[in-house]
């Protein structure tokens, strides 16, 4: 799942996400200098997806253990959705 996760992130603007990283299921990624992370998480909150902003620039992705592909498709969908509404 966590390669999945990592796959999927990658694709997402570089102008908004600069980086992609993480080992297993925990990753993270860095926002652009130009964006805020909590503003970001809290959008995403909205969108109904928890994560948690570290070191201003950085959000880190923790799903459970047992995410199943189609959760995380869809919380992969809602990182998607509101990355680029950004």
């Amino acid at each position: 799942m966590g390669e999945l996760l990592r796959k999927e992130l990658s694709t997402l603007p570089k102008d908004v996400v600069s980086v992609v990283r993480g080992k297993g299921l925990l990753n993270a990624i860095v926002i652009n200098q130009k964006f805020d992370a909590w503003e970001v998480c809290l959008k995403l909150k909205e969108n109904g997806l928890l994560a948690k902003p570290t070191h201003g620039d950085i959000i880190r992705f923790a799903p459970p253990l047992v995410i199943n592909e189609t959760q995380m498709r869809e919380s992969i969908d809602i990182i998607r959705k509101t990355i680029l509404s950004m």
